[in-house]
């Protein structure tokens, strides 16, 4: 695929400025120019400059070593450029994709002064990982800027983001686990003495973020663009912030596409002879004939879920199931695989394409093995009959549940459905053998007059007190329709309201309002 050049995505740029403006800078840097020099000869040869033209001009520069981005403060450029630089943020409409943003860095802000507050106490653990459970949310913030932010961006010509940011992105959210495994290990004089790094390289994190990437996105991505990132970034899920209350995106957006992407490949194929221009015709494929309709069909109702890379190391394709492991969006399709991990992790990517493509593999797994959390990934090498590569397919499947079975079940047990009505056929049901879902799930009926839903509060004791919160928890929060899927086995003994809160990214105190206020209806 062609690289674009950032350049056409922007307002009209001077090349003689951006250099003079490279070449001061990077004199200034190698100490060959003082502040007070640096600052002098910007005002006289480059005068008033705008974050893109910044912007710009790092994606000029050469190829930075794996940790520089962390390194270099944004403090250095602010001062640097103080006098010439625009900063000021921009008024954006509410829900505005990079509008949201801003909003959970400032939330973060906030979070940060709690810290630099509580570091003057001494070290009580509850409130301590009360802090940092909220710190952990900022990952949602990262997860949206690398699937659906960058990827806008390179597609654009614009990489640098997806090529040197990640790598802080990823540094920060490990920073945060990391220290607070210390405070977990017992080692509180350490934890403390890092909580002045963490809060340091956050803010960095969210300067660069404030004063280039985002008024670049601005300036380089059109507002039909953004409208149509809404849907992914709702599908991710928002760190703190408002949630807009809107369909969910499968239903008002993915079905056109789908019927779209029909019509086309229809018309195609009808261009050459190959069928008629009907979403009805039926297509020959190896073992069987099938509507478009129906393909599309099948792929979203896979107990797994597929990407598929092509020969070009260009992803082509994602199912989208309901169950979906990870998060995707559609920014992704025509995306260089390589762009879609970071830095730290392409390596692994260009092996496993380099041994596919020349045959010395065809397979290879990976799993996550986390408590009450396993994933199982497999990668297989595509290639047609003659043997050629023409592609990698990725296959990826939560085995939580599956892991967690026992003994047989040889006779035929429907679960229950949201009503908390039995289905099932006329065959016989051995009860004995086979438990019934309540034991899974049964908890403790609490007194509704008397009951206080706090974060410590069981899902499994909200359920038996209230079963048809079962069927309304996917209204107050789309990331909740995990609860009726199979794996409502596996989580619902172990969800407290707070799990839930953490998981789905919509506020504690939010999400027990709502709980508390559909019980006592």
């Amino acid at each position: 695929m062609e690289k674009q050049y950032m350049g056409q995505y922007l307002p009209e740029i001077d090349e003689a400025k951006i250099r003079r403006m490279v070449d001061i800078r990077e004199r200034y840097l190698n100490g060959e120019l003082s502040l007070e020099e640096g600052r002098k000869l910007l005002a006289e040869q480059v005068g008033k400059i705008c974050s893109y033209e910044i912007a710009y001009a790092e994606q000029q520069l050469k190829a930075l070593e794996d940790d520089e981005c962390r390194k270099e403060d944004i403090q250095s450029m602010l001062d640097l450029y103080k006098d010439i630089w625009d900063t000021s943020r921009p008024a954006l409409p509410k829900y505005h994709p990079i509008g949201c943003y801003y909003e959970e860095n400032d939330v973060m802000r906030k979070h940060l002064l709690a810290v630099e507050d509580l570091v003057q106490y001494p070290v009580i653990r509850n409130q301590w990982y009360e802090l940092y459970d909220e710190l952990a949310k900022f990952k949602i913030h990262f997860s949206r800027k690398q699937n659906q932010l960058y990827s806008l961006l390179e597609k654009k010509g614009f990489d640098r983001p997806t090529n040197t940011m990640w790598l802080l992105d990823d540094f920060i959210r490990d920073e945060i686990r990391d220290f607070r495994r210390l405070l977990e290990e017992g080692k509180e004089e350490e934890f403390i003495a890092k909580q002045a790094t963490l809060v340091a390289d956050i803010r960095d994190l969210m300067e660069k973020e404030e004063r280039v990437l985002y008024p670049t996105a601005l300036a380089m991505i059109s507002s039909a663009e953004f409208e149509d990132m809404k849907v992914g970034d709702r599908e991710i899920g928002f760190a703190w912030i408002e949630t807009p209350e809107v369909d969910s995106p499968r239903t008002v957006t993915q079905q056109p596409q789908a019927e779209g992407f029909t019509q086309e490949l229809v018309a195609l194929l009808a261009k050459h002879g190959l069928g008629g221009a009907s979403a009805d015709q039926k297509l020959e494929v190896t073992t069987g004939r099938l509507t478009l309709e129906q393909i599309n069909l099948i792929f979203k109702h896979l107990p797994v879920d597929l990407s598929y890379v092509d020969e070009n190391e260009l992803v082509c394709f994602y199912s989208d199931t309901e169950h979906r492991v990870f998060p995707r969006s559609k920014n992704v399709i025509g995306r260089d695989v390589k762009n879609c991990h970071p830095r730290t992790s392409v390596h692994i990517v260009e092996e496993i394409i380099d041994k596919f493509r020349s045959g010395e593999a065809d397979t290879v797994d990976f799993w996550i093995n986390k408590p009450g959390f396993f994933v199982y990934i497999h990668y297989t090498a595509v290639r047609d009959a003659q043997g050629r590569f023409r592609g990698i397919l990725e296959m990826m499947q939560n085995c939580t549940h599956i892991r967690a079975l026992e003994g047989s079940r040889t006779l035929l047990v429907w679960n229950k459905d949201e009503h908390g009505e039995t289905k099932q056929t006329t065959e016989e049901v051995d009860l004995a053998e086979e438990p019934k879902e309540e034991a899974a799930e049964g908890g403790v009926a609490l007194d509704l007059k008397t009951m206080k839903v706090t974060g410590e509060t069981r899902l499994k004791d909200l359920l038996a007190t209230c079963p048809a919160l079962k069927a309304e928890l996917p209204k107050i929060n789309s990331s909740f329709k995990m609860l009726n899927t199979p794996l409502a086995r596996v989580m619902i003994p172990k969800a407290t309201v707070a799990i839930m809160s953490e998981r789905s990214g919509m506020p504690l105190d939010d999400l027990i309002a709502a709980i508390e206020a559909f019980i006592r209806k």
